[in-house]
């Protein structure tokens, strides 16, 4: 189908008149589909959309960049809700109109209201092509009249139904782009945005998807998930608008990732008359030179190391084979992505479903190429890797200049023969998953980060500016009792470490590590790190005296050996912890840091109560 007929098949630039039913409101828990429908149909020819506007942030300046505009029913029926309202224009058939009708009012309170900033306007594939019937003339109009330049407008496209014609959409755009429209995917990652679409759309903004901002504070994969698309969309040249924000936790994670956008609750809910500014509480998040505390979770170890994890069977097609058979294959297949062609077991070609199906929609392509080879749609040269290539060398594969084999996926050889098929979008969700697994690094006693953690959080520290304290925390006596009690309970003398520093920290203010054994690293952001540390000595001190028999809890202390193999008496095991103020004007690098923070506590190690700040 040409874009001229498409489009003319989508015209509906004249609301066609229609005979308005005479409905009464009918309460919301009593109306049925087809009362309901009736009043839909009314709602819709009288005209009687509202709007709420909410709030979309930059987060560097801490400053309102738009507004995406929520479509509403009557406000007291079971009409408001835009979910209720698509369902109804698809069950009567007046999608487009409804889309329609809600662009142009939107666009018409906008302008009454002067708001600022960008206009995010909802849209279906087939709404933008109705609109591209007139190259837009109806928007423009629309919008000169309500005082809103083009190009304060951007079109949200929404997938309530698939985008069928990517080419074609992209054609339709083109007016559009022109007078300075935006375009911004909407959700993406929620499984119906694809990564196809944002190559070949090149949208302005990505929107994520609110699954990955829910809880981003506490689940490091989610981190990692936002840090890969932030790295395709420097790739691609898009800027990402994290959706979903509902607590400082999450607003202060996003912040620090170099999230351009957000969106959510905390910063602004949807209101017909929005807010123009910030809310307090998260204008001082955003202003706050506080680095936040990344998560850090449980390490997997049954992660497959090759590329062989990707693998899906998938039915293949002989180079003889016609474009009849491969038709019919991708139709008893409608989940089969790609097809791959052999000849003697050997991979010589992919073709690709969609593209495959773009030829074949072409008028008279059956009758000139049904019978012919499907080798002159395939192909010839696609990415091929065998099955034991090491999962961890793709990485770099995904900044290469050839993204194609993100669109039609690859091929999965053994021995140079077929194996099977892999998509681009499972490459990067397994990519995302490597990256997950190498960053935590975690102590397997207590599940605290290690080294690698804590050395990347002080640099994070030394890079904003922001003077902190670097605390060395250590067991003094450990290795006597652990000789003593066995390394059972030398391990729960550990734990018991751990769960004392975690109860007197802030965890999104302080980050807690563990270096290994009896060492811990608590890098303080809180002001009052010093009463949190003295508190920490004392309360160990209680608490590992239930780890003692009643014999040296009796004379405070134990026997045990020395270093030396000579029985001494030794107090009953503490805590010390040697503390530094870290910034740039006195350190330059992590390793500095913790070299201080090591002396330090070696003089801790001697003090009488436990503690020592280097310089004091």
């Amino acid at each position: 189908m040409s874009l001229s007929t498409a489009m003319a098949a989508n015209d509906s630039s004249a609301f066609p008149a229609r005979v308005i039913p005479t409905v009464s409101r009918i309460p919301r828990t009593v109306r049925s589909k087809d009362q309901r429908a009736c009043a839909f149909i009314e709602l819709l020819d009288n005209r009687r959309l509202n709007f709420e506007f909410q709030p979309i942030v930059e987060l560097r300046q801490s400053s309102i960049s738009g507004y995406e505009a929520l479509m509403r029913g009557d406000a007291d029926s079971d009409l408001r809700s835009p979910e209720v309202l698509l369902d109804l224009a698809r069950h009567t058939d007046r999608i487009t109109e409804l889309e329609r009708l809600a662009v142009l009012t939107a666009i018409t309170e906008f302008g009454k209201q002067r708001l600022e900033g960008r206009l995010f306007l909802n849209l279906s594939a087939s709404a933008i092509l109705d609109f591209a019937s007139d190259r837009g003339s109806a928007l423009f109009e629309a919008a000169v009249r309500a005082g809103v330049a083009p190009s304060s407008l951007c079109f949200e496209l929404t997938e309530h139904e698939r985008v069928e014609d990517p080419d074609l959409l992209a054609q339709a755009l083109e007016p559009f782009k022109v007078q300075g429209v935006g375009l911004a995917l909407d959700d993406f990652g929620d499984g119906r945005s694809s990564l196809r679409l944002w190559a070949q759309l090149e949208p302005d903004i990505v929107k994520l998807d609110k699954f990955f901002t829910r809880g981003i504070n506490q689940d490091s994969r989610r981190v990692d998930v936002v840090r890969s698309i932030l790295a395709l969309s420097e790739r691609f040249g898009s800027r990402i608008v994290v959706e979903g924000l509902e607590t400082v936790e999450e607003l202060a994670v996003v912040r620090d990732l170099g999230c351009t956008f957000g969106q959510g609750y905390l910063l602004g809910r949807p209101a017909p008359e929005p807010a123009r500014s910030v809310p307090p509480l998260p204008a001082q998040v955003l202003a706050s030179s506080k680095i936040a505390v990344l998560p850090n979770t449980t390490l997997h170890r049954d992660i497959g190391q090759t590329v062989g994890r990707l693998l899906i069977e998938a039915p293949t097609v002989a180079a003889a084979a016609s474009n009849d058979e491969v038709r019919r294959l991708f139709s008893r297949f409608p989940k089969l992505h790609a097809v791959a062609v052999l000849e003697h077991d050997y991979p010589v070609g992919l073709i690709d479903r969609r593209s495959f199906f773009d030829h074949y929609a072409q008028r008279y392509f059956d009758e000139l190429y049904g019978r012919k080879p499907c080798k002159l749609f395939m192909n010839p040269a696609p990415f091929r890797v065998e099955r034991s290539f090491p999962l961890d060398s793709m990485i770099s594969m995904l900044a290469g200049e050839d993204q194609r084999y993100l669109f039609e996926g690859f091929i999965i050889t053994d021995g140079g023969r077929y194996a099977g098929l892999a998509t681009g979008e499972s490459l990067v969700r397994a990519v995302t998953e490597r990256r997950v697994e190498a960053a935590r690094h975690a102590n397997p006693l207590t599940m605290l980060p290690g080294n690698i953690p804590i050395t990347e959080h002080i640099s994070r520290l030394l890079k904003s500016g922001r003077q902190f304290a670097a605390c060395y925390f250590d067991l003094n006596n450990f290795k006597p009792f652990n000789d003593i009690y066995g390394y059972w309970r030398g391990d729960e003398m550990i734990k018991l470490a751990a769960d004392t520093i975690l109860a007197c920290t802030d965890r999104s203010d302080d980050f807690v590590g563990h270096v290994g054994g009896d060492d811990f690293v608590v890098l303080f952001q809180s002001e009052d790190w010093v009463e949190r540390c003295k508190t920490i000595v004392e309360s160990f001190g209680v608490r590992a005296r239930a780890l003692f028999n009643d014999e040296d809890l009796g004379r405070e202390g134990f026997l045990s050996e020395d270093r030396h193999g000579v029985s001494c008496f030794f107090p009953l095991t503490a805590i010390a912890v040697g503390a530094v103020l870290a910034d740039t004007s006195r350190y330059s690098n992590p390793e500095d840091v913790a070299s201080s923070a090591a002396a330090a506590k070696k003089l801790a190690k001697q003090s009488p109560d436990g503690f020592h700040l280097m310089g004091d």
